[in-house]
């Protein structure tokens, strides 16, 4: 990947580092890295945590599930070569309503793949192997931004050590805690769920046929996701309280308390990797640009992750920055001016307000035990299950395909 010859290098004639600086290493920045470099942009990333911090050398539980769009774009970046062999295609989908212990209600909701003639929905990726493919992009680990300054020509940060690097554009790529928003003044909106996701992977006695699973009980939501082999990722969500007395749990009571809400459908349960907490809240940026600055990914938006579309959103922020960047600059502009960078917030506030609504009012909705609620998620359910028009519109929205797609979703260049 450093053949492109764009990801970084020495300071231009401009005194520029690079034409845009990106701050976090997680997996967004490097992608946007990489999508930039395709379009002869120089990217700089630089990363607060320590080399090694963020990859495991075995699998440690992690995963994600990639819309139909994002294999699209990893593919168009050369990353999906590097990891097919390892994903497993997500051929269907179950969703279901009911309580711990008892099962699922009577009326379900199922999408099949075959539904859409583009294929499989999505994919599920252990993040080992994801980080895996981007370790050749060069980040600058263990380097805290402790300041920025926005110029009329460049934008600058200053690290820790005194070191001051320059560029076009800043883009905070950071999480939902981003320094590089809240230096920048922007402020966060949203709410706390008061529930706790637990994250793991568990092996299973009998194969899942690459079908995923939804499983509303009135705590939160449970969603078992295929990967290679006997084994599946779990977001099991939880009351705050609840969720913490979980986590104390040695392996084999974790696994008991997990039984009741799984079911025993796949037949006896392991516990793989390790199990991690994510508190749960909305949080979304009040703003998605500000002077020469960008914000993608957590940065600009953290839902809840009923839908597992949350690296998905973050993947579609960086398509579409890429690509108003990579426009910009090819007709001669300032690619860090205000108006350019509003057509980047303007391209992506619908779609993260539009999901962002969803997923709130899906987990509003499911995670109740009111018994008329009940009745009617259950009709609900049953009744798009009926309609197979609604079906295909919900298996096209879940695969990324509906809306203005950026063209790297669509798996063209940019």
């Amino acid at each position: 990947m450093r053949a492109h010859g764009h990801l970084a290098g020495p300071r231009d004639s401009c005194g520029m580092d690079a034409d845009v600086l990106i701050v976090g290493g997680g997996l967004n920045g490097p992608v946007l890295a990489l999508a930039l470099a395709q379009a002869g942009l120089s990217a700089l990333v630089i990363d607060a945590l320590p080399e090694g911090a963020q990859t495991a050398d075995g699998f440690d539980g992690r995963a994600y599930a990639l819309a139909l769009a994002s294999r699209r774009m990893l593919a168009a970046l050369g990353i999906w070569k590097q990891v097919a062999e390892q994903a497993q295609p997500i051929l269907d989908i179950v969703v279901s309503d009911g309580r711990a212990g008892e099962g699922a209600g009577p009326l379900s909701l199922h999408f099949d793949h075959d539904e859409i003639e583009e294929g499989p929905m999505g994919f599920m990726l252990e993040d080992r192997f994801l980080r895996i493919a981007l370790v050749e992009v060069p980040v600058l680990r263990g380097q805290r931004v402790v300041a920025q300054q926005a110029g009329p020509g460049s934008v600058s940060v200053t690290l820790a050590g005194g070191q001051v690097l320059r560029g076009r554009v800043l883009v905070g790529a950071d999480g939902r805690m981003s320094a590089v928003a809240a230096q920048a003044g922007i402020g966060r909106s949203g709410r706390d769920y008061g529930q706790t996701s637990i994250v793991c992977a568990v092996g299973h006695e009998k194969p899942h046929h690459g079908v995923a699973h939804q499983f509303f009980v009135p705590a939160g939501p449970l969603a078992i996701l295929p990967l290679k082999g006997k084994v599946s990722s779990i977001v099991w969500t939880e009351s705050r309280e609840r969720a913490a007395a979980i986590m104390g749990l040695d392996d084999d009571g974790f696994l008991a308390a997990l039984r009741p809400v799984f079911g025993d459908f796949l037949g006896g349960l392991t516990l793989m990797g390790g199990r991690y907490a994510y508190p749960l809240a909305l949080s979304l940026a009040q703003r998605l640009t500000g002077a020469r600055l960008a914000l993608v990914g957590d940065a600009a938006h953290g839902i809840h992750p009923l839908a597992g579309q949350g690296l998905n959103l973050g993947l579609r922020d960086v398509a579409a920055l890429a690509e108003v960047l990579a426009q910009a600059a090819r007709r001669g502009e300032d690619i860090g001016a205000a108006d350019v960078l509003e057509r980047y917030a303007r391209w992506r506030r619908a779609d993260i307000a539009a999901l962002a609504g969803a997923t709130d009012l899906v987990n509003r909705v499911f995670s109740s035990d009111n018994p008329l609620l009940r009745a009617g998620r259950g009709l609900g359910l049953g009744l798009v299950n009926e309609w197979s028009w609604a079906r295909r519109g919900l298996i096209r929205e879940a695969a990324g395909l509906s809306g203005d797609l950026p063209r790297l979703l669509m798996g063209q260049a940019i």
